[in-house]
């Protein structure tokens, strides 16, 4: 274990048995919007028939979710840092439930659109507000492994509505299986309101003066001139979005259509995906919290390898790809959750306590936009080209070399490492907008380009 893992600062949080309730009411919310966001994806041809839509209709329900979510992820974060964890918590559970309580008793194609889009919004508030209270309750050299944590309870809820409302849904129908599972909203919001805390005792912030507009405008401002936000970001974007893809909407046909497999089967490699995504989170979170020069060639890393993956699974010789080949790449897949997370701990070492959840909501857009773009820019070229899937997956590789430049370009903006978050907020030796940077006694800064770098301020990406 490097040095800067068993390193305690004054003011870091102490973790334990009670951080540990705390946070898992928190994750327990999460859990349950995971549920409801990926209700859809086992009950597409169900929607198709009630209705009465085609294939691009009903992609609609996923990228206006995806929409939503990435539109509010700024103003979340804002809400975070300004009103804290428990009240945007209880207001994303008040939405995501009335929206899949909408959705179950909608009989028309209108209705059901808008009540995706509320609980798009709702799904919205969770996240974020998990990773601040992981940054509150624990120390930041437990931060990689909390946020992957919680990233992999998200990925159980996953697995929830794969193999639990899918066999609900036959049993009992539309309206009584997503009714029904809205009793779980209400569960997480008792347990919210009775025993989520913000802060620990004693560790209480100082608040916040009221401000208007400017001070928004200042917050967002400060988080995106640091040069851990931008990278943050875009190691987000260019991770996350190829297994979302696939598990959201274009998965399922593909193995289906374009690989000749039987629905269960399909089903099966999805549910690899999800689990490899589950095993690869623990790993990732202990790799990263012992050794934080690592994050970067780890995310990296994954990119190559999903690009390999999908590049040999595309251009395999023949009709279809065989098994062992389509194994490998959901195995792979499963990668690009975790490596995403990296790109939270970058934006949470550059900031300091009162813009986390703005740092956090700039970064968690990221993915969701290449989300969008890839389900978007698939579809049309699958219809442009009479479906031809190497065609219309060639997307992945595009906005893989989108990310990866401008990774490296906010890279050479600074050097960002995280050895262990201050009390303040700040990280020793992370340079940011408004501090030099300096080498840290705990931990080598990675290397620099030979050129000489302009300050994070004059830097624009």
């Amino acid at each position: 274990m490097s040095s800067a893992s068993s390193v305690s600062l004054p003011g870091d949080p102490p973790g334990g048995p009670r951080a540990v309730a705390v946070w898992g009411v928190g994750v327990a919310v999460y859990f349950v919007a995971v549920i409801y966001r990926t209700s859809l994806g086992v009950a597409g041809l169900d929607a198709a028939d009630r209705f009465h839509v085609n294939a691009s209709a009903l992609s609609a329900f996923s990228i206006l979710q995806l929409l939503v979510y990435a539109v509010m992820q700024v103003p979340v974060g804002l809400l975070v840092d300004r009103l804290g964890t428990k009240r945007v918590l209880t207001l994303g559970v008040l939405l995501f439930t009335a929206g899949q309580l909408g959705f179950a008793f909608s009989s028309s194609y209108g209705t059901a659109l808008a009540s995706r889009a509320l609980l798009g919004c709702g799904d919205a508030m969770t996240f974020i507000s998990v990773l601040r209270l992981g940054t509150r309750w624990f120390p930041a050299r437990r931060g990689p492994f909390v946020a992957q944590l919680a990233g992999l309870v998200g990925m159980a809820g996953n697995l929830v509505s794969s193999l639990l409302l899918a066999r609900l849904l036959h049993r009992l129908g539309w309206t009584a299986t997503f009714a029904g599972s809205a009793l779980a909203g209400v569960v997480v919001l008792a347990l919210l309101v009775l025993f989520l805390k913000d802060y620990p005792e004693g560790l209480e912030p100082e608040p916040l003066p009221h401000q208007g507009a400017a001070y928004v405008r200042r917050q967002i401002a400060a988080s995106w001139r640091e040069p851990g936000t931008r990278l943050g970001l875009w190691v987000h974007f260019t991770t996350q979005f190829p297994a979302m893809v696939f598990l959201l909407l274009w998965g399922m046909p593909f193995l289906v259509e374009a690989q000749g497999l039987s629905r269960a089967t399909a089903g099966e490699l999805l549910t690899l995906v999800v689990l490899s995504n589950m095993a690869l989170g623990l790993v990732y979170g202990q790799v990263v919290s012992r050794h934080h020069t690592a994050r970067l060639p780890l995310a990296l890393g994954t990119v190559a390898a999903t690009a390999g993956t999908w590049g040999a699974t595309l251009a395999y010789p023949g009709e279809r790809a065989p098994m062992w080949l389509l194994v490998v790449l959901c195995a792979v897949l499963g990668a690009c959750g975790p490596a995403s997370m990296i790109g939270f701990d970058f934006a949470r070492s550059a900031n300091p306590p009162e813009r986390q959840g703005t740092a956090s909501g700039i970064t968690n857009m990221g993915g969701f936009v290449a989300s969008m773009t890839a389900l978007f820019a698939i579809g049309v070229l699958l219809d442009a080209t009479g479906d031809d899937y190497t065609v219309a997956f060639s997307t992945v590789f595009v906005l893989q070399a989108f990310g990866i430049g401008r990774i490296l370009r906010s890279r050479r903006a600074g050097t960002v490492h995280c050895p262990v978050q201050g009390s303040a907020g700040h990280l020793p030796g992370v340079p940011t907008a408004t501090t030099p940077m300096v080498a840290d006694r705990q931990e080598r800064p990675l290397p620099l380009p030979p050129s000489p770098l302009k300050s994070p301020r004059d830097t624009v990406t």
